[in-house]
């Protein structure tokens, strides 16, 4: 496994060795003694969740509030998506940047992003189906977002503004200038 940095502390890509040959490939897609090693990080997954979606769906920006934050390990098994992860800690040197990265089924790539960030993904494939691991459980009360399309963050979801699809809810976040963020840096 290769753990790449981003410029922001607190996001990783993960790269996994891929095995393959005539038959199909083989990889481990997560080793918790690896992982620790690798990134310095000890988390303990407590819940894995699964969705499909279809081009367009932008889902996101989502996290959870402490006590109940969430850090997140991602990844595409079918299709492609651009993942996004926003930093929203308070006094943070990049607070209101993102990074953004394409994961997809054929490279593998799994996006790692701490507690105090906003994620979301945009469906860039037909059909997407996207695996993520938590180590806190889902807590319905603490959930929070920001707005997809927050001018000041600027992201650019590869997807035509007319072709985004979107929950009602995510219909109607707050810009992160009209929010005050529960996670401190």
């Amino acid at each position: 496994m290769e753990v790449i940095k981003t410029p922001i502390e607190g996001v990783l890509i993960i790269e996994p060795r891929v095995f393959g040959d005539k038959r199909g490939y083989f990889f481990e897609s997560f080793n918790a003694c690896e992982f620790a090693e690798k990134t310095g990080l000890q988390i303990t997954f407590v819940q894995d969740n699964e969705s499909m979606s279809h081009y367009g769906v932008l889902r996101g920006l989502h996290f959870q509030c402490p006590p109940y934050a969430q850090s997140k390990l991602v990844r595409v098994v079918k299709g492609k998506v651009l993942d996004v992860a926003v930093d929203i800690r308070k006094g943070s040197p990049t607070f209101g940047k993102h990074v953004a990265v394409e994961l997809s089924e054929e490279n593998h790539r799994q996006f790692f992003m701490a507690k105090g960030f906003a994620h979301g993904f945009s469906v860039l494939s037909e059909e997407a189906i996207f695996q993520y691991k938590c180590d806190a459980f889902y807590a319905p009360q603490s959930e929070g977002a920001i707005a997809w399309n927050d001018p000041d963050l600027a992201i650019d979801w590869n997807i035509p503004m007319n072709q985004v699809l979107l929950s009602e809810k995510d219909m109607h976040h707050p810009l992160l200038r009209e929010f005050e963020s529960p996670f401190n840096y």
